[in-house]
């Protein structure tokens, strides 16, 4: 079901691409997780507010806009859902056309011939919790830390982060929740430091209560989310921010 979400998310992601002025940091693609709604959403799409959601409660597209239209992925092809977006766009008199085109490699691809199918309801709820605890545990953090960064989902990894700047300092924080790869077979929270384009090394910290430090590669810590609590999480975060802040 996660490869499925991730594909899923390139329509959001294609249709900001089709839509909005380009940003060289692509910032504009990235999302918004609403905790309420247990949906992402892409930012506003034209002057009226107009967004595409990926629901997680349905595994649906979600037109908000003057009309709510809701667009069931169980069964769909990629074809039937560009047609879809296509004519919503035009139906909406947008001013440009919904083009699916991507600008980064994915590990799989959504094919004219992919049909997404709602196979394991069960792990796609757990993939909403997941987002919910992801929000839930860098807010509560940025809050403490009364740092007003955005939490925003980016398609390209389908990780929900957010990066601050220290005061008084040339240092930056990169933080969030990341999906399994080759660093951790999990869903896990991450959090680097960096000091300018270049990753500050973790050689001498102490050892973590919650979490891991790694220095090859990667060079931050990592905590898998796997039975985490949000107090936990919030825990990490704050042991290792405090540690680059020393």
């Amino acid at each position: 079901m996660l490869t499925q979400v991730h594909l899923a998310v390139q329509y959001l992601a294609t249709a900001a691409k089709s839509f909005l002025e380009p940003k060289a940091d692509d910032s504009y693609t990235n999302l918004g997780y609403i905790t309420a709604k247990n949906r992402l959403e892409t930012w506003a799409l034209d002057t009226s507010g107009t967004k595409l959601a990926f629901s997680f409660t349905d595994f649906s597209l979600q037109w908000l806009g003057n009309t709510f239209i809701t667009y069931p992925l169980d069964g769909r092809s990629h074809t039937e859902i560009v047609a879809w977006l296509s004519g919503m766009a035009k139906d909406h008199k947008f001013e440009n056309s919904y083009a699916y085109r991507l600008h980064y490699d994915l590990p799989y691809s959504a094919t004219n011939g992919f049909k997404f199918q709602n196979t394991d309801p069960k792990s796609l709820e757990q993939l909403g919790r997941l987002r919910a605890l992801a929000q839930e545990v860098l807010k509560t953090f940025l809050e403490k830390e009364h740092s007003d960064a955005e939490i925003r989902i980016w398609p390209h990894h389908l990780d929900t982060g957010a990066f601050l700047t220290l005061e008084n300092s040339d240092k930056a924080i990169g933080l969030g929740m990341a999906i399994p790869d080759a660093l951790v077979a999990d869903h896990y929270f991450y959090i680097s430091g960096y000091s300018g384009h270049d990753s500050l090394a973790t050689s001498g910290f102490a050892p973590l209560a919650h979490g891991t430090w790694k220095n090859d590669g990667f060079k931050g810590a990592v905590f898998p989310v796997s039975n985490s609590t949000v107090a936990q999480g919030i825990a990490f975060f704050q042991e290792t921010y405090q540690t680059y802040m020393k």
